[in-house]
This record gives structure tokens, C-alpha cells and sequence, in this order.
């Protein structure tokens, strides 16, 4: 038997959306999301996040199935233009009024809301000045953070900033591949920059609200290492690790960023991104915890034909899932003792982590997902190694509650540990990984 710490929590995580649907309901405004969904050929399928799980019109099934499964606690994410359809300004009242219905619901049910600030919805219209790329959007968004905690300081005892700096700013703007859509190297570190200085105003903001809770901040990470042990391999991979997880890392807990990237920055730019004096030491801000989310680990080479001297390889022989991601648990320990070691020694939680593969009802109406069944347990391992190692391991949410509309491949990939049956009026099936789940959530362990 393999046991967690006594007060470990369990959860399971999803994002608005991605799960909510009505996206023109109740006074809702439109987002990047929406408006990018709704050009064709930006995501598979031309699907939308339309209706998506209809999340708002059945979360009370929703919660329903999380008490059955046992979680200790929801990660979820608020839509800023539900409550704020111009991203500032006039508050929709109807739209705190849907989350407040969601806060009781879960409380009512004994499980503890974690509420996500921005998970990529940002509203349209900011956008249309300039997105994240114009410094008044941190701005903007502080204040969305203030009247959150106005509303639901209370309520809610655990506040996450943002998720996924990282993908927001590379994968939006550098690469194009989700919302906004651009492919603009230096708008992209204009955009990571300001979402970093949002966070630490919604930090200092959450300290002067006065609630007893906590509040951090998410990043996607990957432990990165070289293909061989070649001085060149070495250095790919660090320049790598930069890009990928330091770039945001060092800025939140050390106040500065990586110097080896930014000097390549420099010589391909004047001035890669605009910054004014004390902006790092906002971004700093001492935190209450780390969330991170993690699904693979990340092996590369030297290519010096790459701008950033680094190019990504596949390992032969091993495990891929359906995200084309490989199955590699050891890297979750690695991350964990790497953080506990450089960055920060408070509670670390891991936001996120999961499998997509090919779900099928079975002939028996039941969803028998092994490999993810069999990935979640390898992983769950993998965590326990690294609290016996000395890591302030407090919290781990499954990615996803349900499946859902997954960004660029739209509903072609199933993360959930609840199957929707898209076809068949969304019904909802526990798979076998929920009730791997609810068994773990049951002993604090695991039986193997």
C-alpha cells in the first residue's frame, strides 16, 4: 500500500471554456476564444466551444459526480467576460451570479473550490486594444482580480492568477496555434512579460483584500534532457529548460530572467520587450504556492539552424499518447525534487496532469480506459517518490474532470476521467479512471 500525507488533497480540474458552453448566454461577452473559434480552419473539425459540455446549465449534475467520485477539491476556471463583458467597466451581474451557484453547490457537497482567474478566455474587446501585448490589459485584469475577491473572497479559499503563462503567450502569438492567432517572436515575450506583471498585481491585490485563503500561479513544465551527454546536447538543453520553464520561473522567484536567453534575445532584437523599472520586483511576490501541470517530459538535441539552438526529438521504443506526448513519469519526480531544490520550498500542488487517448463506450455502457487507468497510477508513483524525497507535495488535480473541447483539436481528444457522449445528449459515464480515483481518494492511496 502506498499512502499520501493525512491532509493531501485530491481534485480534478477543468477550464471555462472548455466545459461551459453558452457563450452568448446571460450577458456573457465575447472572447478570444470565441472569436478565433469561429474563423474557420483555426481548430479541427471547425469546432466551437459553443456549447462545449453545457457545464453551465448542468454543473449541479456536474458536482453531483465529483462527490461521487470523493474529490477533495475543484479546480476550476472563471470567464472574465461572464463577469466583466468589456473586460472592464460594467459588471454582469448575472454572471457572478452563475459562479456563486457553482461555489455553493460544491461547499453544499463538501468539496473545496479553487478558482482560476485566467485560463485564456480573455474578453474581445481588450483584445481590440492591443490584447496582452498593451500593458493597460495587466491593469485591467488586476481589477477583474479585485472584484473577484470582493465576491467571493469568502467563498473560495484558494486563488490561482493564471495558467499556463507559457502557452498563452507562445502558443497564442508566437506560433499561432491558439487564440489570438499570431506569429509575432516579439509580441510574444511583450505578452509574457505583462501576464506575469498581472499576476503580481493580483497578488499584492489579493494580501490587501485581506482573505484567508491562498494565492499563486500555474506554469507548464517539462523537465528537459539532453539526447547524449555532448557539451552540445547540454547546451540545447538548457537553452531549452530557458524557454520553456525558466523564462517564467526565474521572474516569479528569483525577479529575473534567464541572462543566457535574454542575451539571445538582445542580439536578435534592440529590445525584445518593453519592461519599466520595479516591474520584476511586482512579479516576485512572495506566493502561498506553486501550481504546475505536467504531462511529459521534453528530450532534445543541438541544431544551431534553430534561432534558440534546440530542436525537440522523439525517444523510439516507448509509449506515446493520443496527444502524441510520451508516457514518462520519471520526469514529474525530476521536476518536483528540481523545484523543491532552486525555487521555492511552499506547497506545491500539481495543477494538472493527465492522458488523452481514444475512449469507447464498451459493449457493457462502461468506459474501460486502461492505459489511462495504468498512466494515472504510474504517475501518482511518481509524485509519492518525490514527497518522500523531502518535496512539499500538498495537492493533486486530474486534467480533466471531462472530457472537452481540447483548444486547437476541439473535441477529437478525451482527457476526462468522465466520458461525454457527445452524440447521445452529453450523457455522462464515469470511466474507469474515476473510479481509480475515487478508490485512491478513498485509502489516501494506492493498493500497488
Amino acid at each position: 500500500m502506498i499512502k499520501f500525507p493525512e491532509k493531501f488533497e485530491w481534485g480534478a480540474a477543468t477550464a471555462s471554456y472548455q466545459i461551459e458552453g453558452a457563450y452568448n448566454e446571460d450577458g456573457k461577452g465575447e472572447s478570444i476564444w470565441d472569436r478565433f473559434t469561429h474563423q474557420k480552419g483555426n481548430i479541427s473539425n471547425n469546432d466551437t466551444g459553443d456549447l462545449a459540455c453545457d457545464h453551465y446549465h448542468r454543473f449541479k449534475e456536474d458536482v453531483e459526480l465529483m462527490k461521487e467520485i470523493g474529490l477533495d477539491t475543484y479546480r476550476f476556471s472563471i470567464a472574465w467576460p461572464r463577469i466583466l463583458p468589456a473586460g472592464k467597466g460594467k459588471i454582469n451581474q448575472r454572471g457572478i451570479d452563475f459562479y456563486k451557484s457553482l461555489v455553493d453547490e460544491l461547499l453544499q457537497a463538501g468539496i473545496k473550490p479553487a478558482a482560476t482567474l485566467y485560463h485564456w478566455d480573455l474578453p474581445q474587446k481588450l483584445q481590440d486594444k492591443g490584447g496582452w501585448e498593451n500593458r493597460d490589459t495587466a491593469k485591467y485584469f488586476n481589477e477583474y482580480a479585485r472584484i473577484m475577491y470582493k465576491e467571493f473572497g469568502d467563498l473560495i479559499p484558494r486563488w490561482i492568477t493564471h495558467n499556463e503563462p507559457m502557452v498563452v503567450s507562445m502558443v497564442g502569438n508566437l506560433w499561432g496555434e491558439h487564440a489570438p492567432g499570431f506569429t509575432d517572436p516579439q509580441k510574444a515575450l511583450q505578452v509574457a512579460h505583462n501576464l506575469l506583471l498581472s499576476h503580481g498585481m493580483a497578488v499584492k491585490s489579493f494580501r490587501e483584500s485581506g482573505i484567508d485563503g491562498q494565492v499563486g500561479i500555474t506554469l507548464n513544465l517539462n523537465h528537459v534532457y539532453p539526447k547524449t551527454n555532448s557539451k552540445e546536447d547540454q547546451l540545447a538543453k538548457d537553452y531549452c529548460d530557458a524557454f520553456n520553464n525558466r523564462w517564467f520561473l526565474d521572474p516569479v522567484f528569483k525577479a529575473k530572467y534567464p541572462e543566457k536567453l535574454m542575451s539571445l534575445y538582445q542580439n536578435e532584437y534592440d529590445n525584445p520587450f518593453e519592461m519599466e523599472k520595479g516591474d520584476l520586483e511586482i512579479i516576485s511576490r512572495d506566493i502561498d504556492f506553486l501550481g504546475i501541470n505536467y504531462y511529459s517530459r521534453a528530450v532534445v538535441e543541438y541544431d544551431e539552424s534553430e534561432k534558440l539552438n534546440f530542436k525537440t526529438v522523439k525517444p523510439d521504443g516507448v509509449e506515446y499518447t493520443e496527444m502524441d506526448w510520451e508516457v514518462y513519469p520519471e520526469g514529474l519526480t525530476d521536476l518536483l525534487l528540481r523545484l523543491n531544490k532552486e525555487y521555492t520550498k511552499a506547497p506545491i500542488f500539481i495543477t494538472e496532469n493527465g492522458a488523452a487517448y481514444d475512449d469507447q463506450i464498451a459493449e457493457d455502457g462502461q468506459v474501460h480506459d486502461k492505459k489511462r487507468v495504468e498512466y494515472l497510477e504510474e504517475h501518482f508513483k511518481a509524485a509519492k517518490q518525490a514527497i518522500e524525497a523531502g518535496v512539499n507535495l500538498a495537492g493533486y488535480y486530474i486534467w480533466s474532470l471531462m472530457d472537452n473541447f481540447e483548444w486547437a483539436y476541439g473535441y477529437d481528444k478525451r482527457f476526462g476521467i468522465i466520458f461525454i457522449d457527445y452524440e447521445n445528449e452529453q450523457t455522462r459515464i464515469l470511466k474507469d479512471s474515476a473510479k481509480l480515483l475515487q478508490d485512491v481518494i478513498a485509502k489516501n492511496g494506492l493498493d500497488k
